[in-house]
């Protein structure tokens, strides 16, 4: 691991000062869960010249709720998210998401402004200097895309441009479902995005002095059904190969509100605006709930080796709407 300055932040203004005066060359740790590895690793082209502990910053972990809706402080644990009656109460999908992150150890230290924040997993991209790396691409800041040619298996299907790697956040796919906004705060001030806009095929919103201070949830109206569905290779701790998050309303068995979201598929999680429209004003059935997982897909564009994630995708979505998720522990 390459040198650097450590600065323990002990208000957010400290922080975002040293992110003004590094300008770039500084980099945020919190939880610490991915961080460490990139540091170890060594894969990025150039290491960062000062790490700024924000753990230290206190009440930027807090979940508030009023009559608008919920604000989650970024500092948040993942497992305190998975465990709080306010979360489970109204935003069931996201303390599912949060529980289905990593291990009980990770989610102890891992915070939710991390978790939307971690780089991505791109094993061409996070090749380790030890055995070889890094490897460069535009992610990087020039090349290219290897996965296109080469080993694709967990790569985008839908949304990829220049970078087919996905986004790695559960959480961001739960608030992407609940029309999250995530502000974002530098020395100048604060702005909000929503969670959907947040990325992009080669990096997301924060500009180099910037950093995420909380998250903001509007209320739903009216009882819903709420689910976060993800397969992976294994049962434990692993990233999703897809995921789905859904908020399904419905009244007199005819439903009067649907939100689908889409992760692992794409550069950022994408709302199935189109299966959405489908079933909203419908009594869901078998047959609708499947022409809807088929319109959630229609535009995906796999590349050679990860059609299969298509198919893994219009089955979550159609499990969600039915309402076939498994019980939680």
């Amino acid at each position: 691991m390459r040198s650097f300055i450590h600065i323990n932040a002990r208000t957010l203004n400290d922080a975002l000062r040293a992110l003004a005066e590094y300008n770039g060359k500084a980099r945020l740790n919190a939880g610490g869960t991915d961080l460490i590895g990139v540091l170890k690793d060594g894969f990025l082209t150039e290491a960062p010249k000062a790490v700024v502990n924000i753990k230290t910053i206190p009440d930027l972990d807090g979940v508030d709720k009023d009559e608008g809706g919920l604000k989650i402080g970024a500092l948040a644990r993942l497992s305190d998210l998975a465990n709080s009656p306010t979360i489970k109460g109204g935003c069931r999908v996201l303390a599912e998401a949060a529980r289905a992150v990593g291990s009980p150890q990770i989610r102890n230290v891992a915070t939710i402004g991390g978790n939307l924040c971690q780089d991505i997993r791109c094993w061409y991209y996070r090749y380790p200097r030890h055995i070889g790396g890094p490897i460069q691409c535009l992610r990087k800041g020039s090349g290219p895309c290897l996965a296109v040619k080469g080993d694709n298996r967990y790569h985008a299907v839908m949304g990829g441009k220049k970078c087919f790697a996905v986004c790695p956040s559960d959480t961001a796919v739960a608030l992407a479902a609940l029309n999250a906004q995530i502000i974002i705060a530098d020395v100048k001030g604060e702005r909000k995005v929503a969670v959907t806009e947040f990325y992009h095929p080669i990096g997301n919103e924060l500009q180099n002095t910037e950093m995420v201070k909380a998250i903001e949830i509007p209320d739903i109206p009216g009882e819903t059904r709420q689910a976060f569905l993800k397969f992976t290779l294994r049962e434990s701790i692993d990233f999703a190969i897809v995921s789905v998050a859904s908020i399904i309303a419905v009244e007199n068995g005819i439903c009067t509100d649907a939100r689908i979201a889409l992760g692992a598929v794409a550069p950022s999680p994408i709302r199935a605006k189109t299966a959405e429209k489908l079933i909203v004003g419908q009594p869901i059935d078998k047959d609708l709930a499947h022409e809807a997982a088929r319109l959630a897909l229609e535009k995906a564009r796999p590349l050679s080796r990860n059609a299969y994630k298509v198919e893994i995708a219009q089955t979550l979505v159609e499990r969600a709407i039915l309402g076939q998720v498994p019980a939680n522990p």
